[in-house]
């Protein structure tokens, strides 16, 4: 492990509230944790992940290899390369992805081992072009990164030592000859070829990987090969399971209904004992004899479960797991076994014509259920660096931050088991998109059977996810292209002849309107499929603008379009499922990949770190329309965030204030694959922005949101819960030294899982007199003494306001995980900013207005920390401080 991994995994681990503390590493079911060889579920499992080595291809020298790993991560390592992230290190390190590499290693075979009925070899993920070899025999050539391989080693391994070869080809050498093949590049304008040294040939396409890997505008160029998921020999005798699928035909309050589908092999024919049995549920049993035939078998068994506990999603109930166990007994012996956990629930997505168009909302149990949460990409550039400590802080955070739905987008992976067991456990849902993104793609037969191979692999790992709510074929190809608008589009379809064009949108339709939907049906069967988003229907593209809505929206015209942030409250559809706004990482991020010379914003290393093709200037002109910009670096990087999530907490509560007519609203993005200026509210070591700790208020189960539109003030309310809530509000128009100038109270029910408005009045009437630039109005929702919501509304913009700049009074004292401050204001500071850099923690609360007469209670959470190390740590500072 390199200083670099070392500094992040510390940084993880000490996220406090913002990291899940204590996970253990993950390992396979199939194998002990030191790798030893040991049966499992009926087999015999080995990992082979010792005692590999790499070499470029024609190098005498072979080097130390980590498996599961990359190139990129192995040279690093071995000290060829420097840190990847580090200043402009990508520029010099694209020759990696030109030249063919070589991995080997050997593994030994014992008499026993060898005498097995059957033995294969599995790759759970080869990065991407690649020939294996066993014992110098060719076995198996793959070229599809979310594919998985199993291939039959039985007449080619032998007792005593075997050597495993893989030959990976150049991904680029390969989409290069794909390119030439097709005589002309469609549209795929993310891949950062001339960063590659390509020019303009945009060769990812070509090839399924992860299209992030060829650069997208929040993430570098690192076109990665290598067996970047686990490598296992299995061996068993008679019969092993394959696959278990649970189909829930029918969940009530009172009953579920399981049909239990078991896919297995068998070396003979043979009568067996099928037995289905729940080990956290004594009452869910099966049990039949069956006969099995040699070859694949298809067994199938119906449970029903009376009370059964429902699982729930984030902020509803509990994420209730059953465990469901199937063992195969032959005669009284077990010789093979599978286990699940599952969720029982019924889910819907619900597109109801209505006078506004047509809705689009997820019903779980019956219940329409708002979405709050995020789109996700892949946490790092080089997968296998992705701990289970990495998988906990992001779920975890999403879940603190009352956040029910992850999206995972297109342009990355499908990602590990233990992503979704995380979801699964917290009660986040997954719109998971197959992975296309912003690029037409080829239809010859070879590329669309690789498409339904990783298609039917993918859907079949996932389906037993509690989490999975949609299968979405792509993102944003369907308004790229807009087949049904001749001009429409991004302007894609204008490059084209109209045989290229008739050529790209058969292979478009074969691959999102065939493909993809028939796997769903087969396997899958009942779960909603969206084919690309966004998209108002099927073959019908998204258009935010029209007085009738339907479908989900992406919206882009803050930021992309530089409209002002008051455009979220006016542009709203029925699902809004990608927005945002960016930010820079906290300083002790960007300290990691700058040096002094560097730390300014439109420094070449800064703009290296910073895709966006409008990037560090665009945040620049939102922060002069809005605060006074800081001429210095740090708190340039402070006020950033500020902006960043001002702005979103402005999208967030507008989406969230028109349910029922918008019942979602997913921000991009919640992480990032590398430190970096981007649209993320977490940065890549796992630090929450300004944003994250806004979304946790903005996504809170009841929400207060005071509003002015055209001269009125309309305060409203949103109740995400089952049931009512009797409440009492308080208004009041205060100055920022606590002088109270107007006020209101009043008891107030909130009706259950609805928004509504609980107070209207002019403006004019409140403010009377009054000098707006030094005053705020404080909105609170109180179930006696105890504040439920509480949200400010400021008259000016900030750089109008006369802030005062003064700070809190702090008192400190140690607790078991940290240090607990005790904040108190005279005045008022707005977005007071906590700091403890170069102190492992992170603070319960931050970026917040402090009110005037208020104090408040903060953790500082991290083990192992010293009030006296804190202390010497310790900074603030606020916006007044600034001005």
């Amino acid at each position: 492990m390199n200083r670099f991994d070392r500094t992040r995994r510390l940084i993880l681990q000490a996220a406090g509230a913002q990291a899940l503390l204590g996970v253990s590493g993950l390992s396979s079911p199939a194998f002990a944790r030191d790798g030893a060889l040991r049966p499992a579920h009926g087999q015999t499992v080995m990992p082979i992940k010792a005692g590999w080595t790499f070499r470029k291809v024609g190098d005498a020298a072979w080097m130390p290899a980590t498996v599961p790993g990359t190139v990129h991560t192995d040279l690093l390592a071995a000290g060829v390369i420097e840190d990847p992230f580090f200043r402009t290190n990508e520029r010099n390190q694209q020759w990696i992805d030109k030249v063919d590499w070589e991995y080997r290693t050997t593994f030994h075979v014992d008499v026993g081992l060898a005498a097995k009925d059957r033995i294969e070899l599995a790759f759970a993920g080869i990065d991407t072009y690649a020939d294996v070899y066993l014992n110098e025999a060719h076995i198996l050539s793959a070229d599809n990164m979310f594919r998985t391989w199993d291939v039959d080693i039985k007449h080619h391994v032998r007792v005593g030592e075997n050597v495993l070869r893989v030959l990976f080809r150049s991904p680029i050498r390969e989409g290069q000859r794909l390119l030439a093949a097709k005589g002309y590049n469609p549209p795929s304008p993310n891949d950062q070829s001339e960063v590659g040294g390509l020019g303009e040939a945009r060769v990812g396409l070509f090839t399924r990987k992860a299209g992030y890997h060829y650069g997208w505008d929040w993430g570098p160029r690192f076109v990665t090969s290598g067996l970047w998921r686990r490598v296992e020999l299995r061996a068993w005798d008679m019969v092993r399971i394959r696959d278990v699928q649970i189909l829930q035909s029918a969940v009530w309050q009172d009953r579920a209904q399981l049909d239990v589908i078991v896919s297995l092999d068998s070396e003979d024919a043979r009568t067996v004992e099928l037995t289905i049995a729940s080990p956290t549920d004594a009452t869910l049993t099966a049990r039949r004899a069956v006969k099995l035939h040699p070859g694949g078998n298809r067994l199938e068994a119906r449970l029903t479960i009376d009370k059964p506990r429902l699982w729930w999603s984030n902020g509803l109930g509990e994420a209730h797991l059953y465990t469901i166990r199937t063992t195969i007994l032959s005669e009284g012996v077990e010789t093979a076994s599978h286990e699940v956990r599952i969720g029982l629930r019924s889910l819907r997505v619900v597109r109801k014509p209505d006078a506004q168009g047509a809705g689009f909302h997820i019903e779980l149990n019956g219940v329409p259920v708002f979405m709050k949460g995020a789109n996700y990409i892949p946490n790092d550039s080089f997968l296998p660096r992705v701990t289970p400590d990495a998988y906990a802080a992001v779920v975890r955070s999403a879940a603190d931050s009352h956040m029910n739905m992850l999206r995972v987008w297109g342009g990355g992976v499908y990602e590990d088991d233990h992503f979704y067991d995380l979801c699964d456990e917290n009660g986040i849902l997954v719109w998971q998109d197959f992975m296309f993104a912003c690029a037409m793609y080829p239809g010859d037969a070879g590329f669309l059977e690789s498409v339904r191979q990783e298609a039917v692999d993918n859907v079949r790992r996932l389906r037993n996810h509690a989490c999975i709510a949609v299968w979405c074929g792509n993102n944003e190809i369907d308004s790229a292209w807009q087949n049904d608008v001749p001009t429409g589009g991004w302007g894609w379809k204008q490059r084209y002849n109209d045989a290229q064009k008739a050529e790209l949108w058969r292979a478009y339709e074969a691959i999102f309107h065939e493909i993809l939907p028939a796997v769903i049906a087969e396997q899958d069967k009942g779960r909603f499929y969206w084919p690309s988003s966004p998209q108002a229907d099927w073959k019908v593209h998204a258009d935010v603008t029209r007085p009738a809505q339907a479908g989900d929206i992406h919206y882009w015209d803050v930021w992309w379009g530089q409209k002002p942030f008051s455009e979220y409250r006016a542009n709203i559809g029925r699902f809004m499922s990608e927005y945002g706004f960016q930010s820079f990482p906290a300083f002790e991020t960007v300290a990691t990949y700058t040096i002094k010379e560097d730390r300014d914003i439109f420094s070449e290393v800064m703009q290296a770190h910073q895709r966006s093709s409008i990037g560090n200037a665009t945040i620049k002109t939102y922060m002069e329309r809005d605060y006074t910009v800081p001429a210095d670096f740090k708190s340039f990087l402070y006020v950033g965030q500020v902006l960043q999530a001002e702005g979103i907490k402005i999208a967030m509560e507008a989406h969230r204030i028109r349910m029922p007519f918008c019942m979602g609203s997913l921000f991009w993005q919640i992480n990032d694959c590398w430190p970096v200026a981007s649209w993320s509210s977490i940065d890549y070591y796992g630090r929450w922005k300004a944003q994250q700790y806004f979304a946790r208020k903005a996504f809170a189960p009841v929400l207060v949101s005071p509003q002015i539109v055209d001269g009125v003030l309309n305060v409203h309310a949103v109740n995400d819960r089952l049931s009512a809530q009797h409440l009492s509000l308080d208004l009041r128009v205060a100055t920022f030294e606590g002088d109270v100038l107007w006020k209101h109270a009043a008891p107030v029910t909130l009706a259950a899982n609805s928004s509504q408005i609980l107070f209207s009045r002019s403006i004019d009437a409140l403010a009377a007199g009054v000098d707006t630039r030094r005053a705020l109005l404080l909105a609170r929702l109180s179930d006696g003494a105890k504040a439920i919501s509480e949200n400010l509304l400021y008259f000016h913009p900030v750089k109008e306001l006369h802030l005062p700049s003064g700070a809190p009074l702090v008192s400190t004292r140690k607790t078991d995980d940290g240090i607990r401050l005790r904040l108190h204001a005279d005045r008022l500071i707005k977005n007071l900013y906590l700091q403890a850099e170069g102190v492992p923690g992170a603070f319960s609360d931050n970026f917040f207005d402090l009110l005037p007469g208020e104090t408040v209670q903060v953790d500082f959470r991290g083990h192992g920390i010293t009030e006296a190390a804190f202390a010497a740590a310790f900074a603030m500072s606020s916006l007044g401080k600034l001005q």
